[in-house]
């Protein structure tokens, strides 16, 4: 990932991991969850309506 824009470091996206859904043993994973949190912390920074 880009480090210039991301807010999660790699420490904390791998403490955040065995929270979220949608691990890499789940069946029919297709969701990069770390992504999906980027956005939502992007979402929540910038007040982004969509």
């Amino acid at each position: 990932m880009n480090k210039d824009r991301t807010i999660l470091t790699d420490a904390m996206g791998e403490r955040m991991e065995p929270l979220l859904s949608g691990k890499a043993t789940d069946p029919g994973r297709t969701a990069d969850n770390r992504l999906f949190l980027e956005a939502v912390l992007w979402r929540f920074r910038t007040g982004s309506p969509s």
